[in-house]
């Protein structure tokens, strides 16, 4: 009998230990794959077609709210220069949101696209120019569609010069007659979303559902 106590307590410490070692694993995984911090290194996400190479120390970001950030990407990841996209989530209250919380409204972050490319190739002006030409900016808190805070026209600038390059451009639109809702925001810390929604379109085979080109500066 007290040989079969000590094994029956042994095999009970072996089953605890072995309960919170899984539980470790599969909290470390969870914090591993659970997001970004702040802006993510440069790094291609788009595979072989747009592979980074050279001195990637020289490529400069920007980052673009225009509704669903799925056709945000979609026209950014065709422009010329353009090195690697990600889609998530900035301009919020919460850290790390999950794509189900900011669709409640409640974190205050902005679906957006955080673009890399070559200086050498393009420039900012050019990639903002393309953001006001594949969506409405006049559309307040929407985006055809999709109605809600998280899909409002915004540009998160990093620097003096990008703030000034899209002011720049808004007034351009205004002369025109648009009356532009695009708010000029200085950058927080983007969240990256969730893989699936990376690269949608192109994984997908599809086309944007809210996200149209149409020409809007000479």
């Amino acid at each position: 009998m007290k040989n079969t106590s000590f094994y029956q307590g042994i095999f009970r410490l072996s089953l605890i230990m072995l309960f919170i070692s899984f539980n470790f694993i599969a909290c470390s995984q969870v914090k591993l794959h659970a997001g970004g911090s702040d802006l993510p290194k440069e790094k291609s996400n788009i595979g072989d077609k747009k592979e980074m190479s050279g001195d990637t120390t020289k490529y400069k970001k920007a980052i673009f709210a225009s509704g669903c950030f799925w056709g945000t990407e979609y026209y950014m990841q065709k422009a010329k220069g353009v090195v690697s996209t990600e889609v998530g989530f900035i301009g919020g209250t919460k850290d790390n949101p999950t794509y189900k919380e900011v669709c409640t409204g409640k974190t205050g972050h902005a679906e957006a696209c955080l673009v890399v490319y070559n200086p050498d190739e393009t420039n900012y002006e050019e990639l903002t120019k393309l953001f006001f030409e594949t969506h409405d900016p006049t559309q307040v808190n929407r985006q055809g569609p999709d109605i809600g805070t998280q899909y409002r026209t915004e540009i998160f600038y990093l620097d003096d010069e990008q703030k000034a390059t899209a002011e720049k451009l808004i007034k351009i639109l205004k002369d025109k007659g648009y009356d532009v809702a695009t708010k000029v925001t200085p950058a927080t810390t983007f969240w990256k979303a969730e893989d699936y929604h990376q690269n949608y379109y192109e994984n997908k085979n599809g086309t944007p559902y809210c996200h149209v080109y149409k020409k809007k500066f000479d």
